[in-house]
């Protein structure tokens, strides 16, 4: 009875393994992809699990690449990258659990949007009923019904993008994974898109979406990886990444009268000011606490009603704190969440 017991344990927990590793998920170990001599992707590593993930970075920063690499169309040149616990590349298995919107067009303009996401059904292994059935549920879902008979080549570019959404869903994959989702709708195809994606993740599935823009990941979740020269350099929570934008070092120039009488007045008043730069109409000032000296700045303006035209920093944008990142982790001090934000928790922990 007691060795009947221990193998019905080992097969219990056999069993359960099996399911976790089956599991909804995306885990890159040391990922990397070249294309000839140029490193498009380098040693990333992440687990992502259910729920909604952020991926930001500029352009050509390797987030498609990364897509690309989880969606099964490319082979990694090196390190590994598995979906529900099995490479995706060239894995049947694997994709029909996978979603992809990819950020190209390239629909068939001469078919109308149900022939088109029922024909994305139908290659999913669905008979020809149900790809309909299953199309017209998903193109509702995106506000496309009543015009789901129409041909795609007379679509608006919002309504195009929410038919190649409506492709990545009709098969309700396990992974969902999407270029640039938001890119050419209006602020109510957004919330129709938006509301979608969060359905998704609520039944379970792993929504990863690309973006350059900040206030895209904020309307979809907390948990954001940010992505530059094809490495990853700091992922954790969205308040995290909008606190590094004010805390990295900042040049704050300031274009006002009598220059050099102003630097020397905020220079009394702020010691935390690393260095200044003259110039004939202006001063840029260089620090580590941009929000304490921009509060310095105001104050001694007002105190010596000292006019000021105007205040900018090139440092205050997303693109600054990748170049930042990038450079930081480059000079030493690591990348990834733990060296570039601090506190962040790794992402799939």
């Amino acid at each position: 009875m007691t060795a009947q017991k221990t193998s019905a344990a080992k097969a219990a927990e056999a069993s359960s393994v099996a399911a976790a590793s089956d599991a909804p998920s995306i885990r890159a170990v040391q990922l990397t992809k070249w294309y000839g001599q140029v490193t498009a992707l380098q040693d990333v590593s992440l687990h992502l699990g259910p729920g909604i993930w952020g991926l930001l970075g500029p352009n050509g920063s390797g987030k498609t690449t990364f897509l690309r690499l989880a969606a099964g169309q490319l082979r990694p040149s090196l390190g590994s990258v598995r979906v529900c616990g099995a490479a995706p590349f060239a894995n049947p298995e694997v994709l029909r659990r996978v979603g992809l919107c990819p950020e190209a067009d390239a629909m068939y303009d001469e078919l109308t949007a149900l022939e088109q996401v029922s024909a994305m059904a139908e290659l999913s292994g669905y008979t020809p009923k149900e790809a309909r059935d299953r199309a017209a549920h998903a193109l509702g879902v995106f506000g496309l019904t009543d015009a789901m008979e129409r041909r795609v080549g007379g679509y608006s570019r919002g309504m195009r993008q929410r038919t190649k959404l409506a492709q990545s869903i009709v098969h309700e994959p396990d992974v969902l994974i999407l270029d640039e989702p938001l890119t050419g709708t209006d602020p109510r195809s957004r919330q129709v898109i938006l509301e979608a994606l969060r359905d998704r993740a609520a039944a379970g599935a792993v929504v990863l979406f690309s973006t350059h823009v900040l206030h895209e990941v904020e309307s979809l979740t907390d948990s954001v990886m940010l992505i530059a020269r094809g490495q990853l350099v700091a992922q954790g929570e969205v308040a995290e990444i909008r606190d590094l934008l004010h805390e990295h070092p900042h040049h704050v120039h300031v274009r006002c009268e009598r220059p050099r009488e102003f630097a020397s007045l905020v220079l009394r008043a702020d010691a935390s000011i690393a260095s200044v730069q003259m110039h004939s109409d202006s001063v840029t000032f260089r620090t580590a606490t941009p929000d304490h000296t921009y509060a310095k700045i105001a104050e001694v303006a007002l105190e010596n009603k000292h006019p000021i035209e105007s205040i900018t920093s090139p440092d205050a944008t997303l693109e600054a704190l990748f170049h930042y990142l990038v450079e930081r982790g480059s000079a030493g001090a690591g990348t990834g969440a733990d060296a570039a934000v601090g506190s962040a928790k790794a992402v799939g922990s």
